[in-house]
C-alpha cells in the first residue's frame, strides 16, 4: 500500500512538472472543436458561447473557456468544472468512479464524498438539489448511479451566495449530458452495453426527439456490480491508570454482496413562445442487493488465554427506491441573459435494509442465538426555487432569488432475538420509530461586475431561516432547533496577463446535522458496536478563504490554490466503551477545526499524441477536542493526489492510465485512511457511430478503508478491504436522423491533440 501511494503521488508530482515549461512554449495550432452545450444550472448564469481570443483578453466575470480544448477544464470566478469526455472509467463505472478522478474530490469505499478532506459536501444535479443524492441512501446511490449520464463535474469549494451554504466542504454540481437536438425535426441517441468479470454488466439507452416547439428526451440504464468485502478489527481494552492491555478482541468478517440497480428519466420541454419555456421531468431509481456474511469473534485476556469465541453468520439485503418530479417555467426577457425561472421539485426516498444472523458460541458453550435487524428510512423532499438574473450594460450582473427546502425523514429500527428463527421476539428498548422535519427558507442576491480593465468582483449575501423538529415516537423525546443566519460571499479576479489570472474568495458556510444524527435512540449494529444520534448536536460553521493562481497557454493549464478553512463546532464521531468491550459511537461537536493547504492542478500535452493531468493536495489539519469525551487535540500534515496519462496513437485509438491516492483524515480519537487505486482503459472507434471500450478498475486491488482509534480506555484498528477490481468490455452505438452529436464521452471529433 505504501508503495502504491508513493507511485501515485510521484506520478501526480511528475505530471505537474512539465506544465511550467510547456506553458512557455508556443503550442501548435489546435484542432477546432465544436462548443459543448451544457444545460444551465438553476441558480447559475446562462451559458455563453466560448469566447473568441480577443474576448478572452478582456476582463469578464462570467465563464472563461480554455482555448483550444474547451471541454477539458472550465473556470469561472466561483467554480471550476472538469469534463468526463476522456475519463474511460466513466464509460463503464459508477458515479463514484467518475468522482474519484476529479481534483479535490475523494470517495471512500462506502460512497462517502469529501472535498479536500471535508466530508460535509452538498451534491447538486444541474445546479439543483437532488433527492437521490441526499439523505441516508446517498452513499449507496453514488456507488450505483451510472457515470455515463454526466458530461461534466463542477467543483465549488467557495461557491457564491446563489448556492446553498449547506456543506462546509463545498458543493459538487453534476452536469448531465445534453440530449436535445440542434434544430428542426430530429432524433438522436445512443445505446451502450458493457460486460465485466464476476457477473458484472451494465447497459443503457438515451435519446431525444424534437419537432417544432416540443423536445422529448430520456435515459434508461441498468447496472449489476457484485462486490466482495473483507473486514478485520483488533480492539484492545486498556487499564486507564497504567495503559496495560486488559483484553484483546479480534473480528474477521467476509461479505459477498450482489447488488444491482436501474435508473430512468424522462423530460419534456415545450416553448410556449420564443421567450417562455416550460419543462417537466419525472425520474426514478431502484437499487437492491443481497448477500451473505461470515464472522469470527474472539476475545483473549491479558495473558493471551481465549475467554470468548463465537461465529456469526447470516444473510442480508437492502432496497433503495427514489422517484421524483420537477416542473419549471423559464422566461427570457431578452437574448442577453435577462431571465426569470420558477421551479417546483418533489422527491420521495424509501431505503430498507436488514438481515438474519445466527450466532454459535464455542467458548464458553451456549445455546444458539438468532437475530433479525430491520431498518427503514423514508424521506420526502419538497423544493421550490425562484431565480432572477439581469445583466447590465456596464458589464455587471445581478442574480437574486428565493429558495424553500423541506425534508421529512421517517425512520424505523427493529431488533428481534430468539433461540430459533420461528421463536424471534422484539427486543424491548432496541426498537424505535423516529420522525423529523427540516424547513429552510432562503433569500439570496449576488452582484458581479468589472471594476477596471483587469479587475472584476462578485459580492453575495444569503439569508436563511432554518426550523428543525425531531420526535422520538418510541421514547417520547422531542426537540427543535430554530435559527436565522446570514452567509456572505466575496470573489475577486485580477487578470495578471493574457495567460495568467489571480483570484481570491471568501464564503461563510454551514453544516446542519442530518435529522438522523439528532436521533438519541441507541441502535444495535453487532455484538461489539452500538450507534446513536445526539439531540444536542449543533450546526458547524466554516469561514473559508482561498487564493488561486491560474495560467493558460494554448492547451496547457496550471492552477495553484492556497486555502484556509476555519470551522467551529465541527462534527466528529466519538466512540465510548460502555462495558464488556462494547463501543457506543455517536456524533459530537469539536471545539474547532482548521485546515490549511495548497493544491496544485495541471493538464497539458506531452508531444503530439500524449496528454497528462495531475493534482496534488497537501494540507495541515488541527482539531480542538476540548470538552469532547475521550477526544484530544490533534494535528497532522496529509497529502492526496491523482494523475492521468492519455495517449492517442491514431485518430481511432485512445489509451488511458489513471490513478489516485486518498490521504488520511483526522478524527478526535484517531485517523482514517481511504487508500488508492490504479485504472486502465482503451477505446477504439470501429465506425463513425460505433465504439469499443475496454477498462480495468483497481487493477492492483489496493483500495481499502482503514481506521485507527487511540484513547486511554481502548485502542482499535479497523481495516476494510473492498475488492473493487473489475474488467469491462463494451460497445456504444450512436444513432440519429439529424446531424450527429456524439455524447461527450465518445467524442472523437478532435483527433490527436497538437503538441
Amino acid at each position: 500500500m505504501a508503495a502504491l501511494r508513493s507511485i501515485l503521488l510521484t506520478g501526480a508530482a511528475i505530471a505537474l512538472l512539465p506544465s511550467a515549461g510547456l506553458a512557455q512554449t508556443a503550442p501548435t495550432p489546435p484542432t477546432q472543436t465544436p462548443p459543448t452545450q451544457t444545460p444551465p444550472a438553476q441558480n447559475a448564469p446562462a451559458q455563453t458561447p466560448p469566447a473568441s481570443a480577443e474576448e478572452e483578453r478582456s476582463t469578464t466575470v462570467g465563464e472563461v473557456t480554455i482555448t483550444a480544448r474547451a471541454t477539458d477544464v472550465r473556470t469561472s470566478i466561483d467554480s471550476i468544472s472538469y469534463s468526463l469526455a476522456e475519463d474511460l472509467q466513466a464509460a463503464t463505472g459508477s458515479l463514484a468512479d467518475a468522482l474519484r478522478n476529479v481534483p479535490s474530490v475523494d470517495v471512500d469505499p462506502d460512497g462517502n464524498v469529501s472535498l479536500r478532506g471535508d466530508s460535509n459536501v452538498t451534491i447538486l444535479v444541474d445546479g439543483r438539489p437532488s433527492g437521490i443524492l441526499s439523505g441516508a441512501g446517498r452513499g449507496q446511490a453514488i456507488l450505483q448511479l451510472p457515470a455515463d449520464q454526466y458530461a461534466r463535474i463542477e467543483v465549488m469549494t467557495n461557491p457564491s451566495a446563489a448556492y446553498s451554504p449547506e456543506g462546509s466542504g463545498g458543493v459538487i454540481n453534476l452536469i448531465t449530458k445534453p440530449t436535445a437536438p440542434r434544430a428542426g425535426r430530429q432524433t438522436t441517441g445512443s445505446v451502450r452495453a458493457n460486460v465485466g468479470d464476476d457477473g458484472r454488466w451494465n447497459a443503457g439507452v438515451s435519446g431525444s426527439w424534437q419537432e417544432d416547439r416540443l423536445t422529448l428526451s430520456g435515459d434508461l440504464s441498468y447496472r449489476a456490480d457484485p462486490v466482495e468485502v473483507a473486514f478485520s478489527r483488533v480492539r484492545e481494552q486498556l487499564d486507564p491508570a497504567t495503559g496495560a492491555v486488559i483484553s484483546t478482541t479480534t473480528t474477521d468478517q467476509a461479505v459477498d454482496n450482489n447488488q444491482s440497480g436501474a435508473f430512468g428519466r424522462a423530460t419534456a420541454e415545450y416553448r410556449l413562445t420564443d421567450r417562455t419555456q416550460i419543462t417537466g421531468e419525472v425520474r426514478g431509481v431502484a437499487f437492491d442487493g443481497d448477500g451473505e456474511s461470515t464472522s469470527l469473534f474472539q476475545t483473549r485476556d491479558a495473558s493471551g488465554v481465549l475467554t470468548n469465541a463465537y461465529t456469526r453468520d447470516g444473510d442480508f439485503g437492502f432496497e433503495f427506491k427514489n422517484w421524483g418530479a420537477t416542473a419549471r417555467v423559464l422566461h427570457k426577457f431578452d437574448d442577453a441573459g435577462h431571465e426569470w425561472s420558477n421551479e417546483l421539485r418533489y422527491d420521495e426516498n424509501a431505503n430498507e435494509s436488514g438481515g438474519l444472523t445466527l450466532s454459535r458460541f464455542t467458548t464458553p458453550a451456549a445455546p444458539d442465538l438468532y437475530e433479525r435487524q430491520t431498518q427503514e428510512t423514508d424521506q420526502a423532499t419538497i423544493g421550490f426555487t425562484s431565480a432572477y438574473t439581469r445583466p447590465f450594460e456596464t458589464g455587471g450582473r445581478l442574480r437574486a432569488g428565493y429558495e424553500l427546502n423541506i425534508q421529512q425523514p421517517d425512520q424505523t429500527f427493529l431488533l428481534e432475538r430468539g433461540p430459533s428463527e420461528a421463536g424471534l421476539a422484539v427486543v424491548a428498548g432496541q426498537s424505535n420509530r423516529f420522525e423529523a422535519e427540516q424547513t429552510v427558507h432562503a433569500l439570496y442576491a449576488t452582484y458581479e461586475r468589472p471594476l477596471s480593465e483587469k479587475l472584476s468582483a462578485q459580492w453575495g449575501l444569503r439569508l436563511e431561516q432554518a426550523d428543525i423538529e425531531i420526535s422520538d415516537l418510541t421514547g417520547g423525546l422531542s426537540a427543535e432547533q430554530n435559527y436565522f443566519k446570514a452567509y456572505p460571499t466575496a470573489h475577486v479576479q485580477y487578470q495578471l496577463s493574457d495567460a495568467q489570472t489571480l483570484r481570491a474568495s471568501y464564503s461563510r458556510r454551514i453544516q446542519r446535522p442530518q435529522p438522523a444524527q439528532l436521533n438519541p435512540f441507541v441502535a444495535f449494529q453487532d455484538p461489539l458496536n452500538l450507534r446513536s444520534g445526539n439531540p444536542d448536536l449543533e450546526p458547524q460553521e466554516t469561514d473559508s478563504f482561498e487564493l488561486m493562481w491560474q495560467r493558460r497557454e494554448g492547451q496547457s493549464f496550471l492552477q495553484a490554490t492556497a486555502y484556509l478553512r476555519d470551522t467551529s463546532g465541527a462534527f466528529t464521531e466519538i466512540a465510548t466503551d460502555v462495558g464488556g468491550g462494547v463501543l457506543l459511537t455517536r456524533p459530537e461537536n469539536l471545539g474547532s477545526r482548521r485546515d490549511t493547504g495548497v493544491e496544485l492542478t495541471a493538464t497539458g500535452p506531452l508531444g503530439s499524441t500524449l496528454r497528462y493531468s495531475g493534482a496534488v493536495n497537501v494540507f495541515h489539519q488541527q482539531i480542538d477536542a476540548d470538552g469532547v469525551p475521550g477526544g484530544e487535540d490533534r494535528d497532522g500534515t496529509f497529502a492526496s493526489g491523482r494523475f492521468s496519462l492519455n495517449w492517442t496513437p491514431t485518430p481511432n485509438d485512445f489509451v488511458q492510465i489513471s490513478g489516485f491516492w486518498q490521504g488520511e483524515q483526522l478524527l478526535a480519537q484517531g485517523t482514517r485512511e481511504a487508500g488508492g487505486m490504479l485504472n486502465v482503459g482503451y477505446r477504439r472507434k470501429l465506425t463513425d457511430k460505433l465504439s469499443l471500450n475496454i477498462t480495468g478498475r483497481d487493477v492492483l486491488n489496493t483500495f481499502s478503508n482503514d481506521t485507527v482509534f487511540e484513547t486511554p480506555q481502548f485502542r482499535e484498528r479497523f481495516d476494510q478491504d473492498i475488492r473493487l477490481r473489475a474488467f469491462y468490455i463494451g460497445l456504444t452505438y450512436s444513432f440519429g436522423s439529424g446531424p450527429r452529436r456524439q455524447p461527450e464521452q465518445f467524442d472523437f471529433s478532435t483527433g490527436p491533440t497538437g503538441g
